[in-house]
């Protein structure tokens, strides 16, 4: 082996390359991957905390949805309340109107039984005025005999 002067030449240049790529082009690429280095932690610190965000709003939007679940059954349990009511106050009103129908009902009848009752009285006084007439085989004046027609509805 044979140490010669181009061997040790490049063994300064390799040195003098070294050195200049050490103070010159090794404190930018450093930088730079420091630099990427600081963006990827602060990356994964955000994807961390959009992790977290997304746990808080999966939460919250269950408890809004369970908070939601609560007020709809309190909602239906009233209307069902207040269904249960109307449905109660239209029985009595119903009632009250059936009630009042019924009591008219008798009102009338009793009113038309009268007027059948009266009608009857003076169709049983106008026969009996007949048959006396034609027992007595003479006419009777119904004018005149008036208050005699009126006792004997009366006692019928």
């Amino acid at each position: 082996m044979d140490l010669n002067a181009t061997l040790i030449v490049q063994s300064i240049t390799f040195l003098i390359f070294v050195l200049l790529m050490w103070r010159i082009a090794w404190p930018p690429i450093i930088a730079a991957m420091q630099a990427r280095q600081a963006r990827i932690a602060d990356g994964l610190a955000a994807a961390d905390r959009s992790a977290a965000a997304l746990a808080d709003a999966t939460a919250k939007s269950e408890q809004a949805v369970s908070a939601a679940r609560v007020q709809a059954q309190d909602i239906l349990a009233a209307a069902n309340k207040q269904a249960q009511q109307l449905i109660e106050q239209a029985k009595n009103t119903a009632q009250q109107e059936a009630a009042r129908i019924v009591a008219k009902a008798q009102d009338d009848v009793a009113r038309e039984v009268g007027h059948a009752r009266e009608e009857l009285r003076k169709q049983v006084g106008e026969l009996a005025v007949v048959g006396a007439a034609k027992i007595l085989k003479r006419e009777i004046d119904a004018k005149a005999h008036a208050d005699v027609l009126n006792d004997l509805a009366a006692r019928i």
